[in-house]
């Protein structure tokens, strides 16, 4: 017990004395979650959007496929992209495997159907209130997409929190791609798992106290975002 509470003084310590090594792991991890995340909210809010408006063929697939990737296996995800991207893979030309720009697109694939699916939960009721005002004041249906999106922007901003969440806390699939290089690709969540089986529980218990931080804050900020009444006014149609 006595071990425990040293480590837990130590961790304490280490956060709050902004240890240099503990710095660069929280920045790389800081990094590649916000970069992945920004990528799959470019393009998983449109496709909500975009399977709210248009009506057509498949589309019902294309929903049930975004909501059942929600729960999508890191493991299996890491495993299909060391597959393509090593050597005599289809992507190995490419050389990025065990870099950072692994990781992103590992957390990218991740964060992608989580934006996407609660993209589409949040602008189907926008669509439902605003679409046939928005189509009788002359914008296409294509041309709606950037009007509802702002419209909906609180539930496009806990898209992409929940999608960082998503990415922030991930282990499985970046420790596959990324190889867990000190200095390179060790992020939070990998460095956690190397330091508890090498029993140093201080640094793993500091790194695990910003994580959870990090996880709090942004479970906050979802809950602060759809807690407050929407008051948006519908834009003008171009």
């Amino acid at each position: 017990m006595s071990d425990l509470f040293d480590a837990a003084r130590d961790a304490i310590g280490l956060v709050f004395g902004l240890d240099a090594g503990l710095l660069r792991v929280i920045a790389l991890s800081l990094g590649i979650s916000l970069t992945a995340t920004a990528a799959a909210t470019a393009i998983g809010l449109p496709i909500g959007a975009a399977l709210s408006i248009f009506r057509f063929r498949g589309r019902s697939l294309l929903i049930l496929l975004a909501n059942a990737l929600l729960g999508l296996p890191p493991v299996v995800v890491g495993l299909a992209l060391y597959i393509v991207l090593s050597r005599s893979g289809p992507f190995g030309f490419l050389g990025i495997l065990f870099t950072p720009a692994a990781m992103i697109i590992a957390q990218f694939l991740l964060a992608l159907p989580i934006v996407a699916a609660l993209g589409h939960r949040a602008m189907e009721s926008v669509w439902r209130d605003y679409g046939d005002d928005l189509l009788v004041s002359g914008a296409s249906r294509r041309q709606a997409i950037p009007h509802v999106l702002s419209i909906g922007r609180r539930g496009a901003m806990t898209a992409s929190l929940a999608g960082f969440g998503r990415s922030i806390s991930e282990v499985g699939a970046i420790l596959i791609v990324g190889g867990n290089i000190a200095g390179y690709t060790r992020t939070m969540t990998t460095t956690i798992v190397l330091e508890t089986s090498k029993g140093n529980l201080a640094f793993a218990l500091a790194l695990g106290v910003v994580l959870i931080a990090i996880s709090v804050l942004v479970s906050a900020c979802a809950f602060a975002i759809t807690a407050t009444p929407r008051r948006s006014r519908l834009p003008e149609a171009a």
